[in-house]
């Protein structure tokens, strides 16, 4: 089993910067990508940015060069800087780690970011 706590977000007017960080604790192995996700639609979640254990980041094309995604290998925690928000990235955050060996996937709790002005 595997726990995953999110904290951060909040509200800020358009242009203004927020982060989210994330840990995971317990049976995570040597492996893993550990992300965000956003909550667009009832039932549907989109990539906002992940990293690997080796370091690769990932980001979704509507976030590149405004988000930055970081982690603590030693702690299993990650770390996402959102600078120049948008209205559109107004939405319902989850962090979410993906176990390579033997694979498996959980979700965080969600963290509200509201961009408004």
């Amino acid at each position: 089993q595997v726990h995953l706590v999110s904290s951060g977000g909040g509200s800020v007017q358009p242009g203004g910067s927020l982060s989210l960080f994330c840990a995971a604790s317990g049976n995570i192995g040597g492996g893993y990508e550990l992300g965000w996700y956003r909550q667009v639609r009832e039932n549907e979640r989109e990539l906002v940015a992940t990293i690997t254990t080796s370091g690769a980041a990932n980001y979704s094309d509507s976030v590149k060069g405004r988000f930055a995604i970081s982690r603590d290998g030693a702690k299993n925690t990650v770390y996402l800087q959102m600078n120049r928000l948008k209205p559109e990235d107004t939405a319902v955050y989850y962090c979410n780690i993906r176990i390579f060996v033997p694979p498996d996937a959980y979700w965080g709790q969600g963290i509200r970011v509201t961009v408004s002005s």
